[in-house]
């Protein structure tokens, strides 16, 4: 029987979500309290993958177990064993084909800078001292959502067959000395939201002009990428799925 966990988990301690040899990582530790609270070996399969400090507000795993869950017991028990970084927040049975990578049609991450040298905020938003060009940034934004071959905030090394993404929102907020980018799209390639982040602080700084950008795009080079925004200000913030995905199984529960 198969089941998607809603877990929420502060990355700073870990080095990203995919288990890995000699690493700490937020699914090797999911897997560990699965396993022992199900008492059953738990292989989990996450909607996508963060990086080494980079936070999720909302990340969605499935996993298969031979019996039924009372789903509130079963929360309630991931979340005695779980440490305080790592919350479960809602267990859904599902169709046993149900995917939470495949199934997953939309996902937004929130990237989230501060003006004001804050040392709460330290491992929660980037630190920048001055205050970049936000209307620059929304209007180098735009041109987005005007393109689909991103291989220029492509990683060079990684196994993705192509580089096509359809991104549907990109916009800067501010509110205060708080900024924050909001960017939803079908599909990210690995790393790509902290290079265009990365990419339009430039624009912000007057490094590079809102048309350089879209050439930066257009062009498909990479070494047109500005530096990676740190990985502390990045949020996975939302995974989005059919409407009746979570029904389909109901009458199982």
């Amino acid at each position: 029987m198969r089941y998607f966990l809603e877990i929420a988990y502060d990355g700073t301690r870990y080095h990203g979500w995919q288990t890995q040899p000699n690493a700490h990582t937020v699914q090797e530790v999911l897997d560990d309290c699965l396993s022992k609270v199900l008492r059953h070996p738990i292989s989990s399969v996450g909607s996508g993958r963060t990086d080494t400090g980079v936070h999720a507000s909302q990340q969605f795993v499935h996993f298969d177990v031979p019996e039924p869950l009372d789903v509130a017991q079963a929360c309630y028990r991931f979340n005695r064993l779980l440490p305080a970084d790592i919350v479960a927040r809602q267990l859904y049975r599902v169709p046993d084909d149900a995917h939470t990578r495949f199934d997953a049609f939309a996902r937004t991450y929130h990237y989230r800078i501060t003006l004001a040298k804050d040392p709460f905020q330290r491992y929660y938003a980037y630190y920048l001292s001055r205050q970049p060009h936000v209307q620059q940034m929304n209007e180098a934004a735009l041109a987005l959502l005007r393109h689909t071959d991103f291989t220029t905030f492509s990683k060079v090394k990684g196994d993705t067959r192509h580089y096509n993404c359809s991104i549907y929102e990109a916009a800067w907020e501010q509110e205060g000395d708080q900024l924050r980018f909001t960017i939803r799209a079908n599909r990210f390639l690995r790393g790509m939201v902290r290079l265009v982040v990365g990419t339009l602080l430039d624009v912000g700084k007057g490094k590079l002009t809102v048309a350089q950008f879209e050439e930066a795009i257009a062009s498909q080079d990479r070494s047109r990428a500005s530096g990676a925004a740190p990985a502390e200000g990045l949020y996975l913030a939302q995974v989005e799925y059919p409407a009746d995905l979570f029904s389909k199984a109901a009458g199982d529960l």
